[in-house]
């Protein structure tokens, strides 16, 4: 369905070339193997601010509204991301103004002053996106769960980072930390669309300019659990949020495959087993879903709902009834195979924008595997049989590996003991 062609350029730089002529849509995507993973405690939260400190002005456009807007000229959507291992920055556009855009996405990324007093004004920003999430218990959740799993660890910690640290992150903080990850070997470009070669050329010629760096290594996770753990925050909340699951493998693991099609089967969509029984039977929740997140060295299977707190016992009790299931009983048919359309289905769709195919093949790059096509991801989806998933519950779902996180309207309240039945 879609070509690709991966090169290493002479400073190590990966490129990634994505085409298609019919698009009338060009994007490019820059990709840096630096994240919240790779952060010390007393810089947590250094890699997300310095993805905003990137847009506040280069040598060539000095001030932010120089760049926001000369994309925003060009009709561009554009924006940046931060994740546990890769900090990202884009821009698609119609393909007959994608040669300006590009040339402003390398520049930020290659040359961002990241003047001092943009970064005394960010400071305010970054403590609202942070008291933003805080007061979103669906999302801070989440944050909660990753925090049960991986403890006090980079793993662990929130992408956005703590306040007090936010509030003492200096200049030289930024230089010294972008200068150690924004280099060579961590950077993968990716062109996507329609595109001239002329403008590849003109792309890769200012990438190269980069001096050669081999990449930084990624920590590794410390892994230890030999009992049920939870963490419950106290909220005045009508709604209540809850998170439940274990410690799985990585992306590099060959039962990724097998997991993602138990994760569907458990909560990916509104014939999922948990959204029958949580919303549909019991009525105890609106939105209820699970999913396997998998990374470069480790990864997660997480259930997930926001529930009528006095019901909290009931959907605890379900889910975990649920995992065993997995456990005891084989798929039938019908199910494995509804989840397996699901699944390729919703990768197919995703794919039709310019920039996801490029992130599709470069997050591949980026964590070390080796690029396939859509056509083999599904391949692979397809060949899971029900002994491949009543195999893969039995290697991850044990009592001893669970984990726990809510939000709600509970104080001094633990729910171990139900976490040990």
């Amino acid at each position: 369905m879609y070509s690709f062609e991966r090169q290493t350029l002479s400073n190590g730089t990966e490129l990634i070339l994505v085409p298609k002529k019919s698009s009338p849509i060009s994007a490019i995507m820059v990709l840096v193997r630096v994240g919240s993973q790779y952060e010390t405690k007393n810089i947590n939260g250094v890699s997300h601010f310095l993805e905003h400190m990137m847009f506040k002005g280069t040598k060539n456009r000095p001030k932010a509204i120089d760049i926001s807007s000369a994309l925003d000229g060009l009709g561009a959507e554009y924006n940046a991301f931060t994740n546990q291992e890769f900090t990202s920055y884009y821009a698609k556009v119609q393909h007959t103004s994608f040669s300006e855009a590009a040339h402003i996405i390398a520049d930020l990324y290659l040359n961002p002053t990241l003047p001092k007093e943009e970064i005394e004004k960010e400071r305010g920003v970054i403590i609202e996106e942070i008291n933003m999430y805080e007061d979103t218990p669906a999302r801070r959740v989440q944050e909660l769960f990753i925090q049960v799993l991986y403890g006090d660890q980079p793993a662990g910690w929130d992408i956005a980072g703590r306040k007090e640290v936010i509030r003492t992150l200096s200049r030289d903080d930024f230089l010294s930390y972008r200068n150690t990850h924004y280099i060579s070997g961590n950077t993968i470009l990716i062109i996507a669309g329609n595109y001239t070669p002329k403008t590849t050329k003109d792309i890769v010629r200012l990438f190269e300019q980069l001096p050669p760096q081999p990449p930084t290594p990624l920590p590794a996770v410390s892994e230890s659990q030999k009992k049920p753990a939870e963490l419950v925050q106290f909220k005045d909340s009508e709604q209540t949020h809850v998170v439940l699951g274990f410690r799985t493998c990585d992306i590099h693991d060959q039962r990724r495959f097998a997991l993602e099609v138990l994760a569907d089967i458990l909560g990916g969509g509104m014939s999922s087993r948990l959204f029958q029984r949580i919303r549909e039977q019991l009525g105890a929740a609106y939105y209820v879903s699970a999913d396997a997140d998998l990374y470069t060295n480790h990864g997660y299977l997480r259930a997930r709902a926001g529930i009528d707190g006095a019901k909290t016992e009931v959907v605890i009790r379900a889910v975990l009834e649920e995992f065993v299931r997995f456990r005891e009983e084989s798929i039938g048919d019908e199910e494995l195979n509804r989840a397996k359309r699901h699944i390729t289905g919703k990768l197919l769709l995703s794919l039709e924008a310019a920039e996801e195919i490029g992130y599709f093949y470069g997050m591949q790059v980026g964590m070390g595997l080796k690029p396939i096509q859509p056509q083999e991801l599904t391949k692979h989806i397809n060949t899971v049989t029900a002994m491949d998933i009543r195999a893969v519950a039995n290697d991850f779902f044990h009592n001893a590996g669970l984990n726990f996180a809510l939000i709600g309207p509970f104080k001094d309240k633990s729910f171990i003991d139900i976490l040990n039945t």
